[in-house]
C-alpha cells in the first residue's frame, strides 16, 4: 500500500507530498536513485533505519532520519517497509523546515533528533505510531511541518529561476537575475544541496529513468537524444554512475512495483 497526500498552502510550494508505505516485499533490498531532493523518513514499525553504502556496510540510524540531496544511489533494507511515513520535499524546499544550509546534508542521512531535538523527534514518531490510520497520520505530519516552518528560508528562488530556463547555461541564468556566476552557485547550493550543474544532470537522468520505466521497450538511442544526452553511451555512463545499474539492467528489474526512484534488487 502506497498512499500520498498533498499538503495545504503554504507547504505545498515546498513539499511535493507526504507519503505512507506499508509493504512486505519478497526481496531484501531496494536501491534509491538520486533525485536532487530531500526526504524525511520515519519508520513506524521499529525505531531504526538501515542504509547500505557503496562498501555494502550497514549504517544504522534512529527511526526518523533526513536524507539529503544525494549525488549517487544507495541501498535500503526492505524489512523496514512494514510501515514507513515520509515527506518528499521539492527541490530547495527542505531548508525551510530544517534550518542549516542544504549542502551540509549532501550525500548524508542525518537523524531528525540532531536537527530538531530528541524530544521533538520522539514526539512526532510516537504520535504517528499511535494514530488510528493514514488520514490522522497525514494530519499529524502536516501540522508538525507547519509548526516547524521558517518563512525566511522558504525562498527557492534560484531553483525556480533555473528550472524556468531549460537549456540555458548557468552563467546566463545568473546574469539574467543580476548575480555573478559564483554567487548564483553559492546560493543555489545552500538552497538545494548541490551545484546547479549537478542538479541539472540529475534532472536529466530523472527524465531518462522515468521514460525507461514505461511498459514499452525503450529505443535507447532515441531516448538518450530526447533527454539531452550526446548519445547512448553517455546515457549508459550516467545510469551506471548515478543508479548503480545499466539501463538494460534497470529494465530487467522494473517488473516489480516499487516506490518512485526505487529499484528492486535480487
Amino acid at each position: 500500500m502506497y498512499l500520498t497526500h498533498k499538503p495545504a498552502r503554504p507547504l505545498d510550494s515546498l513539499v511535493e507530498n507526504l507519503w505512507w508505505l506499508a509493504d512486505a516485499p519478497a526481496y531484501a533490498c531496494e536501491r534509491i536513485v538520486p533525485a536532487g531532493t530531500f526526504e524525511l523518513v520515519i519508520n513506524l514499525d521499529e525505531d531504526e533505519i538501515r542504509v547500505y553504502g557503496p562498501d555494502g556496510a550497514a549504517r544504522r540510524h534512529a527511526g526518523a532520519v533526513v536524507s539529503g540531496a544525494f549525488t549517487r544511489s544507495f541501498v535500503v533494507d526492505t524489512r523496514e517497509h512494514v510501515s514507513l511515513m515520509g515527506v518528499h520535499f521539492k527541490p530547495g524546499g527542505a531548508r525551510a523546515f530544517l534550518g542549516p544550509r542544504a549542502d551540509e546534508f549532501t550525500d548524508k542521512h542525518v537523524e531528525l533528533a540532531a536537527l530538531w531535538s530528541p524530544a521533538a523527534a520522539d514526539r512526532l514518531r510516537d504520535a504517528l505510531c499511535s494514530a488510528a490510520g493514514a488520514a490522522e497520520r497525514f494530519a499529524i505530519l502536516e501540522r508538525t511541518l507547519q509548526q516547524r516552518f521558517i518563512p525566511s528560508l522558504a525562498g527557492c528562488r534560484f531553483v525556480r529561476t533555473l528550472l524556468s530556463r531549460p537549456g540555458s547555461p548557468v552563467a546566463e541564468v545568473a546574469e539574467r537575475i543580476g548575480r555573478s556566476h559564483r554567487s548564483f552557485i553559492e546560493v543555489f547550493s545552500a538552497e538545494v544541496g548541490m551545484t546547479p550543474k549537478l542538479f541539472l544532470r540529475i534532472r536529466r537522468f530523472q527524465r531518462a529513468f522515468a521514460l525507461a520505466g514505461k511498459p514499452c521497450k525503450p529505443a535507447w538511442a532515441q531516448l538518450a537524444l530526447d533527454c539531452g544526452y550526446c548519445d547512448q553511451s553517455h546515457l549508459i555512463r550516467d545510469f551506471v554512475e548515478l543508479a548503480g545499474v545499466t539501463p538494460a539492467g534497470y529494465v530487467r528489474r522494473n517488473s516489480t512495483s516499487v516506490k518512485p526512484d526505487h529499484i528492486a534488487l535480487d
